[in-house]
């Protein structure tokens, strides 16, 4: 599946079929992991202190779970089925962390369809070393119509040091 820079298409319903897949990649950047904090309300010194992380398990600061998880968002929102989704259901189970600097490849695969325009999506996370991070599977409400859209832009956003 190629990835259009300029806008955001659609896999309609009765376009989706079982086995369809398609991916979307992310690396976890410091100024992401503070923005994810504040917008998310979870300050975990585990997130964001690198003492405090220096004494876990992990010898480090790692994402939150969630912001892996969110990524599934991303994929669902603008890859397939894109613009026009509905987010109606979310497991997740959290295999690896996922550290500073770690590039996620989120995979959607379609398992099955359900009446309504529900489609249900195995969803799969791997880092950039090939290592599952996140599992799950996430319905949806698949748009009927055919969609096109100009993708937003985003401002650039940093955190100072």
């Amino acid at each position: 599946m190629s990835t259009n820079l300029t806008t955001l298409d659609n896999i309609t319903y009765d376009e989706l079929k079982e086995g369809d897949t398609a991916t979307f990649t992310r690396t976890l950047t410091r100024d992401e992991l503070v923005l994810f904090a504040a917008v998310s309300g979870d300050v975990n010194p585990l997130h964001l202190d690198a003492d405090f992380a220096a004494g876990t398990l992990f010898k480090e600061r790692i994402a939150h779970g969630m912001w892996s998880g969110s990524l599934i968002s991303g994929a669902l929102a603008t890859v397939m089925p894109g613009p026009g989704t509905i987010y109606l259901e979310q497991s997740l189970a959290f295999r690896r962390p996922v550290r500073l600097g770690d590039t996620l490849s989120i995979t959607l695969t379609v398992l099955r369809k359900e009446p309504r325009n529900r489609v249900v999506f195995e969803c799969n996370i791997h880092n950039q070393r090939s290592e599952q991070v996140v599992t799950g599977e996430a319905k949806v409400i698949a748009p009927t119509e055919k969609l096109s859209v100009p993708r937003p832009s985003l401002p650039a956003i940093s955190i100072a040091s």
